[in-house]
């Protein structure tokens, strides 16, 4: 059985499996999948119909939309926001801490966005809808228009 906190609502039409710990005041919404061996702190929202793979972390105080999809081992640090329909790859990592370590929140991602596999996305930043950001990138500031992005740090490619 999983592990659910207190004041937590989770839609009947949910597919949650076995060790999944949900923390309290959260959302899950209906027909979203939660694999195995995830982890969502306090205060997190979860749309409809959303794909959260195995050993996936969401820290807290987090909105995902509906329809998105968090590949295996995504990280999403406290204080992001993830907009509809958007695709997470594999060991995506959030940071939601500044350059001496206070938190000051993680990253804003738009809707439709796709982002590629072991990139990382730096705090507080905001990606406009309808980004791609290729795999292995460290996004740095803000993508205020979509596109194609890649790199260390990320650009738009044309």
């Amino acid at each position: 059985m999983f592990e659910v906190g207190i004041n937590t609502l989770i839609h009947p039409t949910a597919e949650i499996e076995r060790t999944v710990s949900i923390g309290d005041n959260c959302k899950i919404g209906k027909g979203t999948v939660i694999r195995r061996n995830v982890e969502i702190r306090d205060n997190v929202e979860i749309g409809e119909n959303c794909y959260i793979d195995s050993g996936v972390i969401i820290t807290g105080n987090a909105k995902i939309g509906d329809n998105v999809t968090l590949r295996n081992l995504v990280v999403v640090a406290r204080g992001s926001v993830i907009g509809n329909g958007s695709f997470l790859a594999p060991r995506v990592m959030f940071n939601n801490l500044d350059e001496v370590q206070n938190s000051v929140g993680g990253a804003i991602v738009g809707e439709n966005c796709f982002i590629g596999t072991n990139t990382v996305l730096q705090h507080g930043i905001i990606i406009a809808d309808e980004v791609k950001i290729g795999s292995m990138s460290l996004v740095t500031k803000d993508i205020s228009e979509k596109g194609i992005y890649f790199g260390c740090p990320a650009k738009k490619q044309s």
